[in-house]
């Protein structure tokens, strides 16, 4: 198991090193190897999230390309492992324990469901989150970063999710920029950054390698060539904006690492566990929170261990929240709610599922959201243009 950092070499403290720079004070360490006053010598500083590409991942495949050339070093992903946890955590400088979501699927007790918050639907039933009559504001309660820095913030993100509900939330007063594909990526960034003299941070996200990795694997040719064609793309920008005394800053939310069908758990193949759950599995597949019937704790991690064996850790969620993997500061109101009462944290490249009626069936290749190197590992890419 890798544990998250979040005491100066990692995700989280790279966003307190970019708002510290920006002229905000952070909630935590700023990243050690990219300190606040390196970034605010520069005119504009871009943030540039590609979902899903490890460190390990990059080493591997091409370190001598445009983001293997410029690569400083590592750093270590927020936990779990997951989008969900790290975007939000790159909006708000707050750290799991403090903005409260923990995984792809979350219990929301304030809408009395399952829920995904980044496309704001309804597990199984698919509806919009907002059809159960709760305001966002309840649920999001941990304040857009970019409303409080000194420069001038611009979103520039995928259309499909540039105007979510999640994402207005979030990027609160900055301008959104939507592009269809990397071509509008690069073209949006280059705009933004040019788009006047003041100071400006670029925050961008790219979400394809992710999409691949989970659909064909990370290890496939698909994956591969996307990885090719952003490395490119990357090596593109920074030739555009040459000149523009922008700091350009790529990393990842998460890494992957490929799950074999042998490898796919499904939670009604253990005895007697779908029948002690209050509701459906939430977090991740490598990383599932439970929320059991009261007073049935004890037997469902006993009957989990039985069943799992050496093929994962069964941790009592409290237990992962005291020993620092959410991160620290003040726990989220329903952090303890969202996170249930115990935790199975998969080992070696297993994963764990269920299905909830009306819910497509589908298996990902490429998972995510667990404590292997692959997962927890993304590298931090440093290029001044």
């Amino acid at each position: 198991m890798v544990r998250p950092d979040y005491s100066g070499g990692g995700f989280l403290n790279l966003i307190a090193s970019i708002a510290e720079a920006c002229g905000v004070s952070p909630r935590h360490p700023p990243l050690a190897a990219l300190a606040p006053a390196e970034l605010a010598e520069a005119a504009n500083v871009v943030l540039l999230i590609l979902d899903g590409l490890g460190d390990r991942y990059l080493q591997a495949r091409e370190p001598r390309g445009a983001l293997g050339r410029s690569r400083r070093d590592v750093i270590s992903a927020v936990f779990p492992s997951t989008t969900a946890a790290a975007i939000t955590t790159s909006y708000t400088g707050y750290a799991p324990i403090e903005h409260g979501l923990t995984g792809w699927f979350t219990y929301f007790g304030e809408a009395g469901c399952v829920a995904a918050p980044l496309p704001g639907r309804t597990r199984g039933e698919d509806l919009p989150l907002a059809s159960r009559g709760v305001a966002l504001g309840r649920l999001f309660i941990a304040p857009p970063l970019l409303d409080a820095l000194a420069w001038r913030p611009i979103v520039v993100t995928y259309a499909p999710i540039a105007d979510s509900a999640y994402n207005r939330h979030h990027c609160g007063r900055a301008e959104r920029r939507a592009y269809e594909d990397r071509a509008g990526l690069v073209a949006q960034i280059e705009a933004a950054v040019k788009s006047g003299t003041d100071r400006k941070f670029v925050y961008a996200y790219w979400p394809q390698f992710d999409t691949l990795a989970h659909r064909h694997g990370v290890a496939s040719a698909e994956a591969l060539a996307e990885f090719a064609a952003i490395d490119a793309a990357f090596g593109e920008l920074l030739a555009r904006l040459a000149g523009s005394d922008t700091i350009v800053v790529a990393t990842a939310d998460h890494g992957f690492l490929d799950s074999g069908s042998a490898e796919s758990l499904a939670l009604e193949d253990g005895p007697g566990l779908s029948a002690l759950l209050r509701f459906p599995l939430c977090g991740e597949r490598r990383m599932a929170f439970c929320h059991v019937q009261p007073g049935r704790e004890r037997e469902f991690a006993a009957r989990a261990h039985d069943w799992l064996g050496d093929k994962a850790e069964v941790r009592a969620s409290r237990e992962l929240a005291e020993d620092g993997w959410f991160g620290s500061g003040v726990p989220h109101p329903r952090l303890a709610e969202r996170i249930g009462d115990v935790a199975l944290v998969m080992n070696e490249r297993y994963t764990v599922r269920d299905w909830t009626p009306g819910e497509k069936h589908h298996v990902h290749i490429g998972n995510h959201g667990g404590p292997s190197d692959e997962e927890m590992l993304v590298p931090l890419v440093v290029a001044k243009a």
